[in-house]
């Protein structure tokens, strides 16, 4: 089993910028990739960024490209997000999640095996 911590969400102004943490404890050493989804009130959740820790490889939605910012620690099991130049849309709840298998289907929540409990980001106007 994989545990999941997330951290770094809030309140922030439109322009803005946070920096949310998830922390990996448990068998980290058995996942292949690690990503964070965020779903808004009333919508499905979905996928924001994706990073895979051997090669550091990343994925990133359209709608957060050159804006946001995907990166591991390895050595502290530790998945980053950078939010630059934040959105009202951006608001809603993030997720870290935790790949065990190479999926090509990388932005599907059920490509993923492991789940955060998820950090509230608000974005005001």
């Amino acid at each position: 089993q994989v545990q999941l911590v997330e951290s770094g969400g809030g309140l922030v102004q439109a322009g803005g910028s946070l920096r949310l943490s998830c922390a990996a404890s448990g068998r980290t050493f058995s996942t292949y990739a690690m990503g964070w989804f965020r779903q808004a009130p009333g919508k499905e959740r979905e996928a924001v960024a994706r990073i895979t820790w051997s090669a550091g490889n990343t994925d990133y939605a359209d709608s957060v490209k050159g804006r946001f910012t995907i990166s591991g620690d390895n050595a502290k099991n530790t998945v980053y997000l950078q939010m630059n130049s934040l959105k009202p849309e951006d608001t809603a709840v993030y997720y870290c999640a935790a790949a065990r298998l190479i999926r090509s289907d990388w932005y599907g929540p059920t490509s993923y095996d492991y789940w955060g409990q998820g950090t509230q980001v608000t974005v005001s106007s």
